[in-house]
């Protein structure tokens, strides 16, 4: 018999610590420039993938850099900082490929059709996008709210895997960090989808109109990574 109050009240900071690390990978669905269909088109700015592809790439990126530190510490620091950096580098690599594809394969350059001018760099935009397209490639502030975003998922990511780890239980290390994986990636994938109904289809980044719904994904992917939390820790701690 599971002693259910016993286990939730000897990993209740866990549990807290995987409802975080969830709503931060929901945080950073909404950092990451998602095109689409139309964006692999060259019709709309962004990666032309879909958004929960997206974030669960930069996150497993995360968790498996994060796992292979793990093995050689338990610095919570070092963890978190491991897969944040994974997960920036995956996402910015992405970008990269994609960029090059754009400019020297479509032969368009990269312009946003949010605004008229770029947030960061402010360069003119709309005079470069071509008729038709809201835009193509991917802009300087689409970048960096794709590097910002892919830090966030890691880091999240990083956390719930750090926290199923660390749940009391009486598991050979081996197997618990297979079944840690295995929690960490499906809380990820459950909050990689809640936003993606959120953004509904595409969206540029922090400076997009979209953007601004990220409470509505936070508040869902709250309760949502709180129960999974719950069932990870039990299930582990139970074993």
């Amino acid at each position: 018999m599971i002693d259910i109050v016993g286990i939730l009240s000897a990993n209740l900071l866990y549990v807290l610590l995987i409802t975080i690390g969830g709503t931060l990978v929901s945080f950073s669905v909404h950092f990451v420039p998602v095109g689409g269909a139309p964006a692999a088109m060259a019709q709309a700015p962004g990666i032309g993938t879909g958004t929960v592809q997206l974030a669960a790439g930069a996150g497993l990126t995360g968790l498996i850099t994060a796992g292979t530190v793990l093995g050689l510490t338990n610095s919570i620091a070092i963890v978190l900082a491991s897969g944040a950096v994974g997960a920036m580098l995956m996402i910015g690599s992405t970008m990269i490929i994609g960029q090059m594809v754009y400019v020297f394969g479509v032969g368009v350059p990269p312009a946003g059709g949010k605004s008229k001018y770029d947030p960061i760099t402010k360069d003119k935009q709309d005079i470069y996008s071509s008729q038709g397209t809201e835009g193509h490639g991917l802009p300087t502030a689409s970048y960096i709210s794709g590097i910002i975003g892919g830090g966030l998922g890691g880091l999240g990511g990083s956390l719930v895997y750090y926290s199923l780890v660390n749940v009391t239980n009486n598991i050979g290390m081996t197997d618990l960090a297979g079944l840690a994986g295995i929690f960490a990636v499906g809380i990820f994938f459950i909050n990689a989808v809640i936003p993606s109904y959120n953004i509904g289809g595409t969206t540029e980044g922090f400076h997009d109109p979209k953007f601004k719904r990220w409470y509505r994904a936070v508040i869902s992917s709250i309760i949502a990574t709180f129960m999974c939390a719950i069932i990870g820790v039990l299930a582990i701690g139970g074993l």
